[in-house]
């Protein structure tokens, strides 16, 4: 089975992401055992940032990290998991709050889709890139 870097190397929605987790120095992390839960946000959602973010980002490796990796929680949680909790803690340390109400939201970005299984772990593909805070 893929691992998490595979999967998202292979998807053309991800450009943008793969990117970014190279120049945050972050793919050997995300290949490592984990499992992790990634909250993975696809090119349109990186489009919405203002305009220059991610270039801004790209060239500010640590704070790129830390953005990063509050898109990561260090467990594999699928969907049935996530619908019976308020909030998880990402890898930067920050609650990431859920909400499985209506849809399924992560702070303030929905999931399009989910449960996408790697070998070390899960994607839960998002609309919105979530920051801290």
């Amino acid at each position: 089975m893929p691992t998490i870097v595979d999967i998202a190397v292979n998807n053309d929605n991800f450009k943008t992401l793969v990117a970014a987790v190279q120049a945050a120095n972050l793919v050997d992390v995300l290949q490592s055992e984990g499992p992790f839960t990634v909250f993975a946000p696809t090119d349109d959602a990186f489009a919405k940032l203002p305009p220059g973010t991610v270039t801004t980002l790209v060239q500010n490796p640590p704070q790129l990290a830390r953005i990063l990796t509050y898109h990561v929680v260090a467990e594999k949680l699928m969907k049935a998991d996530l619908e019976k909790v308020d909030s998880v803690i990402s890898v930067e340390g920050s609650p990431i709050t859920i909400d499985c109400s209506d849809s399924f939201e992560v702070k303030n970005a929905t999931v399009i889709m989910a449960d996408i299984e790697a070998d070390n772990g899960v994607i839960h593909v998002i609309d919105n890139v979530i920051l801290m805070g």
